[in-house]
């Protein structure tokens, strides 16, 4: 980053796709973390200083102390949808432009959470150890029998975008029975296309065969399923989440899974991720992934391109079009 270039500076604080930098670097004087591992809280306020705006992954903490360290900075525009990772009402006081990225990755997220779902159901990875580790010697009549998913009751717990994406492929695609629950009921027309029934949380852990949790983390949601919510789940069932680490308590999780009532999890998040709780790496009944639901190439190229948009729609004077504070666009820039 030169120092002496007049346009406005942004930091970029991972490793993204050359072709997003060639846009931005067009018109913006860029400093770029050039690594998939993230800064430490200190070198990236220190970076952040001098800068005018942020591109930011998912794990980067922008919080009223480090906007306070920032005083020049005016925008933060993330290539993720969730951002429990910003305070919001901080940066709005303070008027700093903040974006995400909804929409492009919905149906490549409810594509990798109906996989977990299958993947966790039948066994997959389970089995696939016990064939790797030459423990296959002859065929018995319940070797890896897992759960059916066509016909099965489908429970969703949290029915945005993503969570309509992936009942879609349930009840259109296996013929599933849907119950879901969210904090205000969908469209009546919407749950008939679906057969959709809204019911409350302690009927939809009971009903559900398997469970896909899709809500946002907010401290609101935080340990929504604990050990209580998991006793409450029948005998047999499995659980999927592809939402936010601690949306979930996994050391209740991971008891569920040894001592019951839950026959597998497939999980793409966890309480702070990348550390996973150890309780569930020891369990050969879950499905572990590394936060990778949006990853395919096109979407998170999309992603980031998104994040790009918003970042040059406001240093040119424009409507960023995720805001997600669009009340400070009133003021100068």
């Amino acid at each position: 980053m030169d120092l002496q270039d007049p346009r406005p500076r942004v930091l970029v604080t991972r490793r993204i796709f050359a072709p997003v930098l060639e846009r931005l670097s067009a018109s913006l004087s860029l400093d770029v973390h050039d690594s998939d591992q993230a800064l430490s809280p200190e070198a990236l306020r220190e970076r952040l200083a001098g800068c005018d705006g942020a591109f930011v992954a998912t794990t980067e903490r922008i919080d009223a102390a480090l906007l306070d360290a920032c005083p020049r900075l005016r925008a933060v525009c993330s290539m993720a949808v969730g951002y429990n990772n910003i305070d919001l009402p901080a940066c709005t006081a303070r008027g700093v432009l903040v974006s995400n990225a909804p929409d492009v990755l919905t149906e490549t997220t409810a594509d990798f959470g109906f996989a977990l779902l299958l993947a966790t159901a039948r066994r997959v990875t389970e089995s696939e150890h016990f064939l790797r580790a030459g423990q296959w010697r002859t065929w018995s009549v319940d070797l890896f029998a897992g759960q059916d998913v066509h016909g099965a009751t489908l429970g969703i717990l949290g029915m945005g975008r993503i969570g309509q994406a992936v009942a879609r492929r349930g009840v259109l695609g296996f013929g599933m029975k849907l119950v879901y629950h969210n904090r205000s009921r969908l469209p009546a027309q919407t749950e008939a296309a679906l057969g959709a029934r809204w019911v409350d949380k302690d009927t939809l852990l009971a009903e559900a065969d398997h469970l896909v949790i899709v809500v946002p983390y907010t401290p609101e949601t935080h340990h929504l399923v604990g050990a209580a919510e998991l006793a409450r789940m029948k005998p047999g069932a499995t659980l999927v989440n592809i939402a936010r680490g601690g949306v979930v308590d996994d050391a209740a999780l991971a008891q569920a899974l040894r001592d019951g009532p839950l026959a597998a999890a497939g999980l793409d998040v966890f309480e702070g991720e990348p550390s996973v709780h150890p309780g569930l790496l020891a369990a050969s009944n879950v499905v572990l992934t590394p936060h990778i639901a949006s990853a395919s190439l096109r979407t998170r190229l999309a992603m980031a391109h998104l994040a790009a948009d918003n970042l040059l729609a406001f240093f040119s004077g424009g409507t960023p079009p995720t805001a997600l504070n669009r009340e400070v666009l009133a003021r100068p820039r």
